[in-house]
Parts: C-alpha cells; structure tokens; sequence
C-alpha cells in the first residue's frame, strides 16, 4: 500500500466543495480544539476563516515558539544544471524553451560552494532539472564527493528516482528530498505536464514512499500555488503529511509555500493567492501540525518575509540563485524563476537577530547520527 491507496479514496470535487461550505462556527470550533484533525484544517484554510486571521496568527506564532523557540534555520540552494527532459507550463527549465543548457563540472561546482562558503551556510539545496541521462544518479553521486566535506546538512530538489537509487544517495551524504506534487488534481496535472517522466502522476505521488521505505530523514512536501485552488491542493498536501507521519514516523516532514513567479514562457497563476491568503496557509498548518518545519523562499517579497516568517515559519532560504553557476560561474544563466527577495546572506541575518531570533546554519550535524547508531547496538 502507498499513499495513492488512501488518495484515490477522496474526490477533488467534494473536498472543494467542503472546503468552501465552512462557517464561522466551523473555524471557531477549529480554534477551540486543542489537537486538530483535518476537517479542522478544511475550515482554517476556507473563506470563512479570513476574518479570524488575527487570532489564527496569534496562536500559530505562539505554538511556533513553545515548539521551535526563537530560531530560524538558513538554507541555500545551489542549482547544478537546467537541463531537463520535461515540458511543463510553469517553469523556465521546461524542454520546449529554446534556451542555453548548462550542467555544472565539478570545477565548476567547487568554485561555487567556494563562494557560498564565504557565508555560515552549514545546510545546502542542490536543484536540478529533471534530465536522467545528463544529470542522474552516477552525475549526484559524482557531485556530492566535491560537496559533501563542506556542508553538514544536504538536501536535493531533484527528478523523483527509485527507492534504491534514494538509498545510494544518503550514502553519500544527503539527507533531505524536496519533492512537489505540483498539484494533486490528476486531469489538470497532466495538462500541465505534457511530456517527459513528469507526466507520470503516480510515480511523482509514490515519491514520498519511496523515500520513507529507503530511510530519508527528512521528507518536503508541497505544491506550486496558483496551478489550481490552493485551497484543495492544500487540503490533499495535509493528507499526505497526516499519511507520511503514521507510516514513516522516523523521518521528519517539512512544507514549502512556492507561489508561481514570472520565468521564461512561464503560464500566469489560474488560482492567484494574496498575502493575506498564504499568512491564513501558514498558520492553519502550524495549527494543524506542531512538529512540520514550514519553509519560506526567496519567491516572497522582503517585506512580506520580514513580517510572515513570525508566525510559523521555521526555515528560509537566503541570498539565492536559481540559475545553474549564479554564485560564481556564470550569473547570467537562465534563472529557473525570478527570485523576489533579492538580499544578501548578512541582510536576512541582520533582519533575523534584530527581530531577537537566533539562526541556525544547519539542520543537525552528523555526529547526532553517529550516537544515535552506538546506542541502537547496545
């Protein structure tokens, strides 16, 4: 059994409908309860939960801080190639976009992490586009040799792959997968999809599964808001985490909020959401969810991030690049997508401790691992 099991069990259109049909009594009685399941969450993320955003904001920023403390962990990503065997509407790397392909040599992936290094980063995002032949598995493991002495924490934003191919890749030090379902609306994903391994709607699902049976310590979930109601997708993200936590409850679970952003042939959004909506997002998973990590990119406007990251976020990404070389070796490369947030490392660091929060440069560090298999022997 995998997670598609239990999704093929619900329907998108009562879910919708569902959503949509909460009353205030129905978000009251979700801010009431103290451990709250998802038809609780149907209501903290529906119209009618808007006017409480206020009090929504205070009791997320409050479980926040009992939980996580006053910390923020800092990741950077780190794009090794652009090259990608897929069409998708929504993304500049997409196949159909008649633009200059770059994969990374490992010279040229050391005179990168040379450059970020000159900041504190200890926890690294590698992305890539979804090329198998160009950049697969031999291409991560042959990467991560150069990467791995540098950073204590990796995670990866890349092509879903097998359980085994998962398995060869912690060995060589990552720890964390990032994998988007995009959206969870089946019709509508393969319009968006139209060609390449990506089209695939039950392997990218099954992806997460993969990852739990190989052991990753560390899940990401979420989808690309602005393909289709974010509302809905939400609700089927929610689902998936509830299942992920039973099942794999060794590993831990994060949630990222990417809005669509303007990029090379890219679609405008179908569902646009507004700060206010992605503020009511963020705290109706912190109220759902007190142990998920809640990550913020530098898609999102400064002064948005400056004020948003309070109330639930526990990760954000600084001084980003999404173009393959955009640190040192070749900035002028096509970006993935425009990022909003365009400060460096220092500035998120200064914005952070003034708002009296400490940051973490990393995720755990490796001799937390070892400890923990000394005692499993004993």
């Amino acid at each position: 059994m995998t997670f598609q099991t239990l999704f093929d069990t619900y329907d998108w259109d009562k879910i919708t409908d569902d959503i949509y049909a909460k009353t205030s009594n129905d978000v009251e009685s979700a801010l009431q309860n103290t451990h709250r399941n998802l038809e609780d969450f149907k209501a903290l993320i529906s119209p009618a939960a808007i006017p409480y955003l206020e009090q929504m904001a205070q009791l997320s920023q409050q479980r926040t801080l009992q939980r996580f403390g006053k910390t923020m962990q800092l990741f950077v990503p780190m794009y090794l190639s652009n090259e990608c065997q897929n069409i998708c509407t929504y993304c500049g790397f997409s196949l159909d976009n008649k633009i200059p392909r770059t994969t990374l040599r490992m010279a040229q992936i050391d005179r990168e992490v040379q450059q970020i290094k000159k900041h504190p980063f200890d926890h690294i995002l590698l992305v890539t586009g979804e090329a198998n032949k160009t950049v697969g598995v031999a291409y991560f493991q042959q990467a991560l040799k150069h990467i791995r002495p540098h950073f204590s924490n990796i995670a990866i934003e890349v092509q879903p792959l097998d359980q085994n191919d998962y398995v060869l890749l912690m060995e060589e030090g990552v720890s964390s997968v990032l994998v988007y379902q995009e959206t969870y609306h089946r019709a509508e994903y393969k319009k968006h999809h139209p060609k390449g391994k990506k089209s695939n709607f039950n392997y990218r699902l099954d992806t997460p599964d993969r990852l739990g049976k190989a052991g990753m310590k560390k899940i990401g979930l979420g989808v690309l808001i602005g393909l289709e109601d974010w509302r809905t997708d939400s609700f089927f993200t929610a689902l998936h985490l509830a299942y992920l936590e039973k099942t794999y409850w060794q590993s831990k679970y994060s949630i990222s909020f990417p809005r669509l952003r303007p990029a090379e042939g890219l679609i405008d959004p179908k569902i646009p959401m507004n700060n206010k909506e992605l503020v009511q997002l963020i705290c109706a998973y912190r109220l759902l969810n007190d142990e998920v990590e809640l990550s913020l990119s530098t898609r999102e406007h400064p002064v948005f991030r400056d004020h948003a990251f309070k109330l639930g976020i526990t990760s954000m990404s600084a001084g980003s690049k999404t173009n393959p070389g955009g640190y040192a070796v070749e900035a002028e490369s096509l970006e993935q997508f425009e990022t909003s947030d365009e400060r460096p490392a220092d500035k998120i660091v200064d914005m952070l401790e003034l708002s009296g929060y400490e940051v973490v440069w990393k995720d755990w560090d490796a001799s937390f691992d070892m400890k923990a298999e000394k005692l499993n022997t004993y």
